[in-house]
């Protein structure tokens, strides 16, 4: 289990996610930050991102805020950073 911060970006036009500092994760979704919409469309688009299960990503604080920690189900930030490096040459074919 390795436990994340995480910027929130709700409202945005695509959703995504990257590494924006060596442990900060970025995730950019369309879902508005109205009754934890956004944050249930963070969870959502973060495992899928990961290829994980929507029950192995959960937030763990800053629920209300922009500033968040997440707590996802990985064996370390190694394991991390391999599956976004995935996801991004998933989402960038060249």
């Amino acid at each position: 289990m390795v436990r994340v911060r995480l910027q929130a970006h709700p409202g945005a036009r695509v959703e995504r996610v990257e590494l924006v500092d060596q442990d900060c994760l970025g995730v950019w979704v369309s879902a508005r930050p109205i009754e934890g919409k956004a944050n249930v469309a963070i969870e959502r688009v973060l495992a899928a991102a990961l290829k994980l299960r929507p029950r192995q990503v959960k937030i763990v604080g800053g629920g209300t805020g922009r500033r968040k920690i997440v707590e996802i189900e990985l064996p370390d930030m190694d394991a991390l950073r391999d599956c976004l490096l995935a996801y991004r040459l998933r989402s960038n074919p060249t």
